[in-house]
């Protein structure tokens, strides 16, 4: 890999990161969301974990419920119940 790849890994490596942090300040583990499952169905949960960068190359999630993770840009969260 030559200097410019590595360099251009890493900045993309951290956009996602930056995606991530932005996600979990706003959300703690526990948060309802809805996750758009590969078979197109929209599913309601709640995160298990918070977003983290996979292999460098794909923020995702762990969501109650679901087996594996979810890319991040498939989550939304839920709107908070007014008390």
């Amino acid at each position: 890999m030559n200097r410019h790849s590595t360099a251009s890994l890493a900045k993309a490596t951290a956009k996602l990161q930056a995606v991530c942090n932005n996600f979990n300040n706003a959300n703690p583990v526990g948060t309802e969301v809805s996750v758009l499952l590969d078979g197109g169905e929209v599913r309601q949960t709640v995160t298990t974990s918070e977003a983290q960068v996979l292999s460098g190359h794909s923020a995702v999630i762990w969501l109650q419920g679901i087996v594996g993770c979810y890319l991040l840009e498939r989550v939304k969260t839920l709107p908070k119940e007014v008390a």
